[in-house]
């Protein structure tokens, strides 16, 4: 029984941090990386819906500093361009007809320490949900260990090791954050 509450805990909370790992994907870092635009949300009036950017076209990185965004339709770089044009990336897209260039500007030193602020609010709030998972399990231990079904010796062992993973799942989170953090600051 104990076993199965340290499987869920570790289960959820690598969740959490692939779910960071993900989002932080779409941080821009002065860097072209497709991550940074292929969530984007374009509505595509001849589809009569909304579609992520990757649905719609391959997106590529052939320098440091550009994107270059082909879509599978032609008939939808109109719909794709007015759809970077209106997100907040901040980018605006350059339309040869067939094909989308996307120079990705430097970030000044501000923007980057913004970027930087909201990194750490992103991983906050990250580790808040995986303390949440913790305290979960531990009222889960409790209840168990009040109707009888653990020992105390074995529900203060489970507790100290979803304590241990709670611990290793915030340093996987530091330790996304300060790579991003690096990144950001070496352009």
């Amino acid at each position: 029984m104990a076993d199965d509450f340290e499987k869920e805990c570790r289960a959820s909370m690598a969740k959490t941090v692939e779910y960071l790992k993900q989002e932080l994907r779409g941080v821009r870092t002065g860097r072209a990386s497709p991550g940074l635009v292929e969530h984007l949300k374009i509505e595509v009036a001849s589809y009569g819906s909304t579609m992520e950017l990757r649905e719609l076209a391959s997106i590529t990185a052939p320098e440091p500093s550009l994107l270059v965004v082909k879509p599978f339709d032609p008939g939808t770089i109109k719909d794709i361009e007015r759809g970077i044009s209106t997100s907040d990336i901040g980018i605006t897209p350059q339309s040869d007809g067939k094909s989308i260039r996307l120079p990705i500007p430097a970030l000044s030193g501000e923007r980057r320490h913004q970027m930087v602020q909201q990194i750490k609010k992103m991983a906050e709030a990250q580790k808040i949900s995986v303390r949440n998972i913790r305290r979960d399990m531990n009222r889960h231990i409790e209840s168990e260990k009040k109707d009888g079904i653990l020992t105390e010796d074995e529900a203060d062992a489970t507790k100290e090791r979803i304590q241990k993973l709670t611990k290793q799942h915030e340093d996987a989170i530091d330790a996304q954050v300060v790579a991003k953090t690096k990144e950001i600051e070496e352009q």
